[in-house]
């Protein structure tokens, strides 16, 4: 799923409100914590090895389907049918099945409707009133039928006889409808435009609950922000549609013949040697095809965790041959209205698709499904096996960044099936950091740029998000975008980058996936086997990032020239302050223009809170620089730099401190500011938001330096001009 914040409101939060490190000292460093021994909790079993691998006895069960379904494209309704072959391949009996109902979350007196707050949600259906939720016409167990009970987004399923244990087989059929929400959750939906109405149907038949090693049957209700569990099986789907319209689905196609016309045949077959995009059915041909009745379409997908299908009349569809590294082939196909159509928009869109998935198939694991379909919706971006959907509007940069965080999630969670209901990092975090590869790879780096790290820190690890490992069902809705996207990416980017090195990260990561492809790892299988592969003890890290929400602060202490005598070289002292510790990178320029970089390993902070060492040098220092390369978050950068020069810094003008308080605003952002004087210092506010701190540079100039940010007033102090990473924006004094 796709996750972004307000452009402005974004730079504000991220850079300024949460920043201030007054209001958030970071806590002690404690190194025998911070490196004790005894992380994991339990040693190896037989189904999961302590070297994080799946153990000789590991087993799951799996669950293939036989879906037939119908559109009626007047009463968003879907009829389906679904045939469920459920194998019970655990050690264990079973006298009932768990299956989940998750379009249930839109009945009005679900759970998921009841968390909605008063100010909205992006879960849910946008307050839309309709009669949502399956509506069960039978459940049938081996032809009979069978008492079943429904609990929200659950059913249980009471067996009649004991499921047997190591290869039991229970054939499920189930017969249902359902009223499509026009806003599913941002997940599915109903978007119309000019030539019709688009589908995007997801969640749309009832699916078996994972039964595992771990939890047993996992049931934890749909509530709208956690995603989904799924056991992997081969799924056939059989979809009606009104003939006027087009389908795409996970998989493949199985009956083009019958439902393109000859000339869209001849183009599919051109796409399927193209690496150029092809178009199946061009703008100009859309309204030709007036067929009454109805079209079934036929697909089928193995090895699949779900199936995922969107249909409309409006669709422009083309596509392109995807080369894959073992010398199979895949397709990108995209689907889109009109409105979406242009090189600036989703004309490229498949170009995107075929560079996203060479990209992760040549760097990670080759990809697996017959074809990779783009649609365009009304979701901001949601992802199924071998299809995803993204906005009808995105385009350019937008577009490209959508497009590959969806596809990037046909290995996170498709092929290396994690649990989404507990651990959202462990496919929208490890997400986001491949996106970033591929990202600087696409076109040369056609919408690349390096982020600045280090100026996230106090944004990043502020008291006021959970840690990452809290599920998204219970951590605060605007802490999801942090804690399941941001902050565990950057995680896997300082371990590949600052810790392991780009290399052991590589082999250790590419293993993970290996290991886990079609399987249910949990956190603790990734920990062991980052650690195993690598030969590195990371336990420090594990435990501060992801179990715990430690900040870092390193600092430089002090700098002193053996004997007073710059040619006899220096002593650096740097210190841990925060509660997690970082391998250490150092700088120091020389007043010559020369500089040095001097690599200090996590260990030093194994039993030291400060760490101090020879530079061996005969030049005079100018500057000493923690992280220099700006690669690590740290909640105070201000302590990071010593600079000979900083004792002879020039005095400015004094001033009465009171001269700028007030309360300034900008209508155009609807935002204001206001400035009070403490102890004969200015501090600045947001309404609701923490304050900060400001220092005085001269000329009525304030900055603050943690977010970059510069505050101009002038001389009658009725105006204030406030910069920030280049953006200007004017407020007037109230």
């Amino acid at each position: 799923m796709n996750f972004k914040f307000p452009t402005i409101i974004s730079t504000l939060a991220v850079m300024l409100f949460t920043n201030s490190v007054s209001a958030q000292e970071a806590p002690k460093y404690d190194y025998v914590e911070a490196f004790k021994p005894f992380f994991y909790s339990q040693t190896g079993t037989e189904t999961r090895s302590a070297s994080g691998q799946p153990g000789h006895a590991y087993w799951q069960n799996s669950a293939d389907y036989n879906l037939n379904v119908s559109l009626n494209d007047v009463k968003n309704e879907i009829t389906g049918t679904a045939e469920i072959t459920y194998t019970n391949n655990s050690p264990d009996k079973m006298s009932f099945l768990w299956l989940q109902l998750d379009q249930n979350l839109f009945e009005k007196d679900s759970r998921g409707n009841a968390l909605v707050p008063l100010s909205g949600s992006r879960n849910g259906a946008k307050g839309e009133t309709f009669d949502g939720g399956y509506k069960i016409k039978s459940v049938k167990l081996d032809g009979k039928d069978v008492k079943y009970t429904i609990t929200d987004t659950r059913m249980q399923i009471d067996l009649p006889q004991e499921l047997k244990a190591k290869g039991g087989v229970a054939k499920i059929k189930i017969e249902y409808t359902f009223l499509s929400p026009q806003y599913g959750s941002d997940r599915m939906g109903v978007q119309d435009t000019k030539n019709g109405k688009i589908f995007t149907i997801a969640q749309w038949y009832p699916r078996m609950c994972v039964y595992d090693d771990v939890l047993g049957w996992n049931t934890m209700p749909y509530l709208g922000a956690s995603e989904f569990y799924l056991e992997y099986g081969d799924i056939t789907a059989n979809i009606t549609v009104p003939a006027n319209h087009y389908v795409v689905a996970s998989g493949e196609l199985l009956n083009e013949k019958e439902v393109y016309s000859k000339e869209e045949n001849n183009r599919w077959s051109q796409a399927k040697n193209s690496d150029k995009t092809v178009m199946i059915r061009p703008e100009s041909e859309i309204g030709k095809n007036n067929a009454s009745g109805t079209k079934t379409w036929k697909f089928k997908i193995s090895q699949t965790r779900d199936f995922a299908w969107a249909s409309s009349p409006a669709f422009i569809l083309d596509a392109a041959k995807i080369n894959l590294p073992s010398g199979k082939k895949s397709l990108a196909i995209s689907a889109y209205p009109s409105e979406s159509a242009g090189e600036k928009a989703w004309g490229r869109s498949t170009e995107y698709t075929k560079a996203a998935i060479e990209h992760y198939s040549g760097k990670w694991y080759e990809y697996t499904y017959p074809a990779a379909t783009n649609v365009a919706g009304n979701e901001g971006g949601m992802e199924y096996p071998g299809i995803v959907f993204c906005h009808m509007d995105s385009k350019g940069e937008e577009l490209w960044g959508v497009t590959d965080h969806e596809f990037g999630h046909n290995w996170f969670p498709m092929i290396v099936g994690s649990n989404e209901r507990l651990f959202a990092w462990m496919d929208e975090g490890f997400n986001t950091f491949i996106n970033e590869l591929s990202t600087e790879a696409f076109n040369k780096g056609e919408y690349y740029s390096k982020k600045n790290v280090a100026q996230m820190g106090s944004y990043i690890m502020n008291d006021g998000f959970e840690p990452i490992m809290v599920g998204p069902d219970n951590m605060k809705e605007n802490s999801i975008g942090v804690l399941a996207y941001f902050k565990p990416g950057m995680g896997l980017g300082i371990l590949r980058e600052s810790i392991l090195g780009p290399e052991k990260f590589d082999k250790a990561f590419r293993t993970y996936i290996d290991r886990w492809a079609f399987k249910h790892p949990t956190p603790w299988d990734f920990f062991h086997t980052m650690e195993n592969v690598s030969g590195e003890e990371l336990n420090w890290f594990w435990r501060g990032w992801f179990i715990n929400k430690w900040k870092i602060d390193q600092a430089v202490k002090n700098v002193k020239y053996i004997n007073a005598d710059f040619e006899s070289g220096a002593q650096i002292t740097v210190e841990n302050i925060g509660q997690l510790p970082m391998p250490t990178t150092i700088q120091v320029k020389f007043k010559d223009g020369s500089d040095q970089t001097i690599k200090l390993p996590v260990e030093i902070w194994k039993r030291n809170t400060e760490w101090t060492f020879k530079l061996n040098s005969t030049k005079e220092i100018s500057e000493v620089k923690i992280d220099p390369k700006s690669e690590i978050p740290d909640v105070n950068p201000k302590n990071n730099s010593w600079s000979s020069s900083s004792a002879d810094a020039k005095a400015v003008e004094k001033i009465n401190v009171k001269d700028f308080t007030g309360t300034y605003g900008n209508k155009e952002i609807n935002l204001k500011l206001t400035f009070k004087e403490k102890d004969n210092q200015l501090f600045g506010q947001a309404a609701g938001q923490q304050e900060f701190p400001l220092e005085y540079i001269g000329n009525s100039t304030f900055t603050f330096e943690q977010a970059q940010i510069s505050l101009v007033f002038s001389k009658d102090k009725k105006t204030m001009s406030f910069t920030q990473g280049g953006r200007e924006f004017k407020f007037i004094k109230e």
